[in-house]
């Protein structure tokens, strides 16, 4: 929100063309060259530039225009337009600690006796995966038209809350950068239940489960956490079919095209708590 007001923006460099050529790369040693004419768009995190002309986090489009020239020399071995579009995509993603649309929340209750209500939390968070997800065996009644699945995308923008067991300013940690450093512990736990391992991945049979597993996560890693409560939205990817009366098979799904739509949306959300203390 700026000043009252829904302000979406994003910003980038377009039509940046660029030609590389790898010696002796080809059969028989030909020379290989490609022409590149590339795009890129950045959705980050500076309204502050729009709202009061700060520039801080902005990163100038004539970075990025340098950016695609010296990527594309990095490429040592002759590259794919997929494999340069995902090496550009790790750099802006990676190299700018400010770039991504999470956000660090907290809350804090502190009353005049000194009892304390502490709750710390990410917003935002995206995360998708393209296989391992599935959604079988639901309800179905006349309305029903979703077909079951063992595979499809999953994809949602994770709101996190956590309450931290402090009660007082006098138990919280002393070291400078305990929650700095629990809020990426936190939200790495939350990305590594999500995806699994690197190896092999996990399988999701619905985002609850998957909600639940990742709450679970965190209340067995750190014991000074209280209780979580997770907001998944699942941010549906709709299987395209394009068909007619005379071609109806010109282009048949098969796990590889889908309609990306958030309106409207799933909403699946759940709180999980650790059973209060005895006070015998």
């Amino acid at each position: 929100m700026a000043g009252g007001f829904k302000l979406e923006q994003q910003h980038g460099k377009g039509r940046v063309r660029v030609s590389r050529v790898w010696r002796k790369a080809g059969e028989g040693g030909a020379d290989v060259i490609v022409e590149w004419n590339v795009s890129i768009s950045l959705l980050s995190d500076c309204l502050e530039a729009y709202t009061d002309g700060d520039n801080s986090s902005i990163v100038a489009t004539d970075t990025m225009k340098n950016t695609v020239y010296a990527k594309a020399k990095e490429c040592t071995d002759v590259e794919s337009p997929e494999s340069f579009a995902i090496r550009l995509a790790k750099h802006f993603t990676s190299f700018y600690p400010k770039l991504g649309s999470e956000k660090h929340t907290t809350e804090v209750n502190l009353n005049k006796f000194g009892a304390l209500r502490l709750i710390s939390g990410v917003q935002g968070l995206s995360l998708l995966k393209t296989t391992q997800s599935g959604f079988e065996g639901f309800i179905r009644d006349r309305y029903t038209l979703l077909p079951e699945t063992k595979e499809r995308m999953l994809a949602t923008e994770v709101t996190a809350l956590w309450r931290f067991q402090f009660e007082s300013i006098s138990a919280i940690p002393t070291e400078s950068k305990f929650f700095i450093e629990r809020y990426r512990d936190v939200k790495k736990v939350i990305v590594d239940t999500f995806f699994g391992p690197p190896s092999s991945g996990v399988y999701s049979p619905s985002v609850q489960n998957t909600l639940y597993l990742m709450a679970v996560a965190v209340l067995n890693r750190f014991p000074d956490i209280a209780s979580i409560q997770l907001r998944m939205p699942n941010i549906h990817f709709l299987p395209v079919n394009l068909s007619s009366k005379d071609n109806p098979n010109l282009v048949k799904f098969a796990d590889d095209v889908y309609l990306p739509t958030d309106e409207p949306h799933g909403t699946i959300e759940a709180t999980l708590s650790r059973p209060p203390l005895s006070k015998l």
